[in-house]
């Protein structure tokens, strides 16, 4: 009985001797395949990140933006349009301009109703601007409040636009954007834009409009005033006025048309007298 449990032990410690060399060489083996599979993925993680490097370079060396077209920018400078548009570590990138603006107009920029961009080649673009129609502009609370043809107020702003005429003599008491001004007569706004039309057809550069309790209209260029009376005649007149105008220039007085017509010719100056002659 001894014996068999002395062999008993001895076929034991056999059987656990192979498990263990068993168990040895599988892992090595897990450890290489393991090894291996880690080369490979770090083989292909490497050719991913050339290709992409690869990828890169070309977007940025093929796609790099030379030539801009601005178009339909009054309020703003063509400069200023562009770093509006191109701002970023990558604004000056062609492919990444079109799929940043593409089927997307960027709003929300002051004077402006939206800008259209385009990509018209790889180093091309032309960005079209659509500014506000404005009318006029009133001054309250120490700002210039914009208007459209329509009376609604659309830019509240600390800075003159150029082009847009100051309008006064109109009677309100208070101004709320997006909102018409509050005046008595809202047939005046359509004057308005008719005049500011008429000054810009002409190529005339007018500081102000006024307008009296009894309807009728004045607009002031530097130091001559020139009084249209009550609106009759306007395209007549303004087409008039732009060949006075540089004869008048360094006087000071009112220019009187309220009865020119291309028949009567009626037209006069009074000189401004000066103080103490």
């Amino acid at each position: 009985m001894a014996n068999k449990k002395v062999k008993k032990k001895k076929q034991i410690k056999k059987i656990n001797t192979k498990t263990v060399i068993k168990k040895e060489r599988r892992s090595f083996g897990e450890y290489v395949s393991t090894h291996k599979s880690l080369f490979v993925m770090g083989g292909m993680a490497l050719f991913l990140l050339i290709g992409l490097l690869a990828a890169y370079s070309y977007v940025i060396a093929n796609y790099t933006v030379t030539t801009v077209y601005v178009e339909g920018n009054v309020h703003y400078t063509n400069e200023e349009i562009i770093d509006m548009v191109m701002e970023g570590r990558y604004g000056n990138n062609s492919l990444l301009l079109s799929i940043k603006y593409k089927d997307k107009s960027i709003v929300g920029v002051p004077f402006v109703e939206k800008m259209d961009v385009s990509v018209m080649d790889p180093h091309t673009i032309k960005i079209e601007v659509y500014e506000k129609a404005l009318a006029g502009y009133v001054e309250y609370l120490e700002r210039y409040m914009y208007f459209d043809k329509d009376g609604i107020v659309v830019e509240s702003s600390l800075e003159k636009t150029a082009g847009v005429p100051m309008v006064t003599g109109l009677v309100f008491d208070h101004v709320v954007l997006y909102e018409p001004l509050p005046v008595e007569n809202p047939e005046i706004f359509s004057s308005i834009l008719s005049i500011t039309q008429l000054v810009n057809k002409y190529s005339l550069s007018i500081d102000r409009i006024y307008f009296g309790r009894d309807g009728s209209l004045m607009l002031y260029f530097d130091d001559v005033k020139v009084a249209l009376g009550i609106g009759e005649n306007l395209d007549e007149k303004i087409m008039k006025l732009q060949y006075m105008l540089p004869e008048l220039r360094g006087k000071s007085g009112t220019l009187r048309m309220e009865n020119y017509t291309e028949e009567t010719k009626n037209i006069s100056f009074e000189t401004d007298q000066i103080i103490g002659e």
